[in-house]
């Protein structure tokens, strides 16, 4: 016997939704973040930084996104992503105050 979509809970269907929003903002968050700290942190010229940066930005995308769908939760998948974000953000704060004064 096959399940359709429609039979399907809606609990479920929702928490697929949650999963998939967290992968996709959530992730895009995140590796924006870690693409700031490490163009910010990292001590070589700010060119090959920001390159750095963005080329590794992909990787952290893709780790956030195969964690969203790891996760035993929805809510494990959104705290594993924000939590990774608000502290980068923190340090991205941080080292760019550092580097204006």
């Amino acid at each position: 016997m096959k399940r359709t979509a429609a039979g399907l809970p809606l609990a479920y269907r929702l928490a697929v939704a949650s999963r998939s929003l967290a992968a996709l903002l959530g992730g895009y968050l995140l590796a924006s973040l870690a693409n700031i700290a490490l163009a910010l942190l990292t001590p070589i010229s700010q060119v090959d930084a920001a390159l750095l940066g963005m080329m590794l930005s992909f990787l952290v995308y893709l780790l956030a996104f195969i964690w969203c769908f790891a996760c035993r939760s929805a809510w494990r998948a959104w705290a594993g992503v924000l939590a990774p974000s608000a502290l980068l953000a923190l340090i991205d704060g941080v080292a760019y105050g550092m580097q204006t004064s």
